[in-house]
This record gives structure tokens, C-alpha cells and sequence, in this order.
């Protein structure tokens, strides 16, 4: 066979597929031999080695405001780089150094000046809204910093718990917010027929796992006539949510320490609301029967989370599928067993969530998506 390699060292999936089925294949068949293919499979994984470095280096630039001051210069030295971001020039050369390696940053040997185009500045600044990648690329940092607890567990079981992780509150709320911002209220709620029609009029909501709140005071402040109510149980989110309701001066949103596995309303809310928080959870059915007996008659559950299959070989297509493993192995999965939970994880898919809604008792159950956010999937579910 023909292996085929990228610049970055990837193979087809025809190759990989030869990785685990050939043992050793004559190479006067026309077919690659044992070696050849470990030759290409060594050679994909230095790609990976260096991709994941980059990774690095992009939420470096992201922290450090260093994409938008590229963005914002014209070609520059080193020296000017660091000074319109009030860096030390050391650091800002060498990482300029991985970036332009790994052919972002484009560098003028001659004049010794360094540019960030444009359809890089597109995906890596806050230009780009949503889409802006070099968010996510912090959860790569994130990971690493836990990788030996994660290894601690892998020996004796159990997992973590959210105070292991004191910059994931920050990096959620960033990932969160750059979606909702965009189209929470114009592009998310009406995927529910109805939903922003009732909320001008005035009605009860609740948004469990409600983090810094962020979703909630947008909510609150479109529509002033409706009554919101957000659930978390860490007490720093949960303080952050209060603070940023208070810094904008809504009164209509209030928010409460809670374990939502604990949640005991009966006919309480017209509507809930769950954005990327029930995959987390320690007991997410016992979280959506909570769900379905707090919604009145006639109410309505709107779950956001994570786009992917609940079967592994579906997932290998995917093209963001072994990070999406990788946050639930770190993160996802391993707080819910830190909790003696299910530890369901970030990947328990589409087929996983709608039968789940179902057991849990509800009805007239829809995915939907939305253009702006490739990475979930939108249920509706009802009472």
C-alpha cells in the first residue's frame, strides 16, 4: 500500500489501519512492510510531539495578549513586540521564535520584524469571537499541569475534585462566554419555538451547573420580566456569577450553592437550562429526573453539550475526538469520580443523551445546532 504523510507527519486512516493489522508485509508485494509503516507511524507522532508544543506557545500568546498586539502592529521587531505588550523582550523573541517555526508568525530576516497575517489573526484573536481557537488551546496547558494526579488514579481508581483545578472556572467562563455573547439570546434560545416570546412575557428559569453565571445575567438582562435562578455547587463560580450580576445591575437573577443532584423542586421553573454541565455531573440521570420534576406542565428543558457520538468508532472521523477524550480523561470523567459518580464523561454522546432525556420522563425530544458552535449539540426536551 501507499502511505501518505502530511508535512506534520499524519497518515491516512488506510495507513493507520495497516499500523494494527499488518505484522509484516513483503515489500516486493507492493505493500509496505512492518518497518516501513512504524517508520510512518514515528514519523506522525514527532508531528504530534511538535503540534502539541504549539499548542503551548498559542495559549502562552493568548495569556499574554501577544496575538493582539500582532494584530495591531505592523511588521515589528522583537523589541517593539514587547514593548506595545509590556513584556520582557527575552521571552517575547523566543516564543516568537516557536511561532514563526511553527509558521504562524511570518518573519523578515532582513529587516528583523515579525507579522501576524491576517487569516491567523482571524482564528487566534478576539476578533474571531467564537471561533477564536487560541482559547481552547489553554485546556491543552491545563492537562498537562494535571497529568501526574491523573496517573495516581489511573493505579487506584477514584478522581479529582473541581478545587484541583483553579484555572478551569476561568477557562470555561472564556470558552462559554465567546459563544453566548455572540448568540445566546438571538441564536440559542430560539432554537426553542415560543421560548423567547414566553420569557418577554415573564417566566421562572433555572440554569443547572450554572458556573460564573455568565449565560444567566445575559439571560436576566434581555428579559427583565422574567425570574432566573442558577445552580452550582462551587462556591467560588457561584460567587463570581453574584459579583458579575451586581457589577450590572441585575435584580432579577439569583444564585445558589447546590449539588443538582440534591435539587428538590417540584413544578418550580417553565424552563431550565444546561449548558455543557450535565456530562459533569456525578449522577446526571438522577440530575435530569431532578430536571424533569422541577419543570411545570408545559415546560421546557434546553440541554447544550458536547457533539459527538456514543459509539468509539464513530468518533475516529471526528477531527477534534482525541481532545475531547483527552478533557473528559483529565477533567470530565475524572470529577464525577471524585464525587463516588457515574463518571459518564465529556463523551457520552448523542444516542447517550436522548435516551437518557427519555428515561428521565421526557417527551417531544429534538437535537438541534447551532452555525456558531460546531463543538455541542442543542437538545429540547419537554414536559
Amino acid at each position: 500500500m501507499t502511505i501518505q504523510e502530511t508535512s506534520t507527519g499524519d497518515l491516512t486512516i488506510e495507513a493507520l489501519d495497516a499500523v494494527e493489522t499488518v505484522e509484516t508485509v513483503e515489500s516486493d508485494t507492493g505493500e509496505a512492510t512492518t518497518e516501513e509503516l512504524a517508520a510512518a507511524a514515528a514519523a506522525r507522532f514527532v508531528g504530534i510531539l511538535n503540534d502539541a508544543a504549539i499548542a503551548v506557545l498559542t495559549s502562552i500568546g493568548h495569556q499574554t495578549g501577544l496575538f493582539e498586539v500582532l494584530a495591531a502592529l505592523p511588521p515589528a521587531s522583537s523589541e517593539q513586540i514587547a514593548d506595545a505588550g509590556d513584556l520582557d523582550e527575552r521571552y517575547v523573541r523566543e516564543w516568537l521564535g516557536g511561532m514563526t517555526a511553527a509558521r504562524v508568525v511570518r518573519y523578515d530576516p532582513a529587516a528583523g520584524t515579525y507579522r501576524l497575517p491576517p487569516e491567523y489573526a482571524a482564528v487566534l484573536t478576539s476578533a474571531a469571537g467564537p471561533n477564536n481557537l487560541a482559547i481552547l488551546m489553554q485546556h491543552t496547558s491545563m492537562m498537562g499541569e494535571m497529568e501526574q494526579k491523573v496517573i495516581e488514579h489511573f493505579r487506584r481508581g477514584g478522581g479529582l475534585s473541581y478545587e484541583d483545578y483553579p484555572l478551569f472556572h476561568r477557562n470555561m467562563a472564556e470558552t462559554s462566554a465567546a459563544v453566548h455573547d455572540l448568540a445566546l439570546v438571538d441564536g440559542i434560545l430560539p432554537l426553542v419555538p415560543d421560548l423567547p416570546e414566553r420569557l418577554e412575557d415573564g417566566i421562572d428559569v433555572a440554569d443547572i451547573g450554572c458556573g460564573s453565571g455568565h449565560a444567566i445575567n445575559l439571560m436576566a438582562q434581555a428579559f427583565p420580566a422574567s425570574r432566573f435562578t442558577g445552580y452550582d455547587f462551587s462556591e467560588a463560580a457561584v460567587g463570581a456569577a453574584r459579583a458579575e450580576a451586581r457589577r450590572l445591575g441585575i435584580t432579577n437573577a439569583v444564585f445558589e450553592v447546590l449539588d443538582v443532584a440534591r435539587l428538590d423542586v417540584r413544578g418550580g421553573f417553565d424552563a431550565v437550562t444546561a449548558f455543557d454541565a450535565i456530562h459533569d455531573q456525578a449522577h446526571p440521570a438522577r440530575v435530569l429526573r431532578n430536571i424533569r420534576r422541577a419543570l411545570r406542565p408545559g415546560g421546557v428543558f434546553l440541554m447544550v453539550d458536547i457533539k459527538a457520538s456514543s459509539n468509539v468508532e464513530d468518533n475516529i472521523a471526528l477531527p477534534w475526538g482525541s481532545y475531547l477524550y483527552a478533557i473528559s480523561t483529565v477533567h470530565c470523567m475524572s470529577v464525577s469520580l471524585g464525587l463516588d459518580g457515574d463518571g459518564l464523561g465529556t463523551v457520552w454522546g448523542g444516542q447517550r443523551a436522548l435516551s437518557m432525556l427519555a428515561e428521565a420522563g421526557f417527551g417531544g425530544i429534538e437535537s438541534k445546532g447551532v452555525d456558531s458552535d460546531p463543538f455541542n449539540s442543542y437538545f429540547v426536551a419537554r414536559t
